[in-house]
């Protein structure tokens, strides 16, 4: 790896985005809340996503990764808001088609992913960028499913005596409620 390739990976623009992260921190109450890591560089990223409607409504994100993972996050927090689940499939698998396959940068409003094109002969690197869109498109399928089951335990109270306690989306998820109560 040439020094010329290396200053031109971390050009000036991934350390902006790098430096300005959108939505960091972490949700009072999520809905679901991921965490992936890295094993091969060590970064770690947690996202939090409340979602209603199949969109993304409040989102927050806690990035311990390189430039690269940290830029990724940025263009990420900065579109999240109102994004479904398949936008966001979308534009994590063509983020990796980019940088595995030569493909085009993803869609609007992710295509300030392009900025890591450079990044494509570093394989070593692709995993950190993909974290923050993997653990969001998980985190969606956690609160989809965790809102089915909360449908689902809600009719089933309703079909119970009118005394029943009311359930909560917690409970659900931590499996302590069942209609057999």
């Amino acid at each position: 790896m040439a020094e010329a390739d290396l200053i031109k990976l971390y050009s000036g623009r991934i350390l902006e985005l790098a430096a300005d992260i959108p939505r960091t921190g972490a949700l009072d109450a999520p809905q679901a809340r991921v965490t992936r890591r890295s094993p091969l560089c060590g970064s770690n990223i947690t996202v939090d996503v409340c979602v209603a409607d199949g969109r993304i409504t409040d989102f927050a994100q806690d990035v311990r990764a390189c430039a690269l993972g940290q830029a990724a996050a940025s263009v990420l927090g900065a579109n999240v808001i109102g994004r479904t689940r398949p936008e966001i499939a979308q534009a994590r698998d063509a983020l990796a088609a980019m940088l595995t396959e030569d493909g085009p940068a993803p869609a609007a409003p992710f295509d300030a992913l392009e900025v890591l094109i450079p990044a494509r002969s570093f394989q070593n690197r692709h995993k950190s960028i993909l974290l923050a869109l993997e653990a969001t498109a998980e985190a969606m399928a956690q609160a989809e499913r965790a809102a089915c089951a909360y449908a689902a335990a809600t009719r089933s109270i309703s079909t119970r005596a009118p005394t029943a306690k009311p359930v909560t989306p917690m409970q659900v998820r931590a499996g302590s409620w069942s209609a057999e109560k």
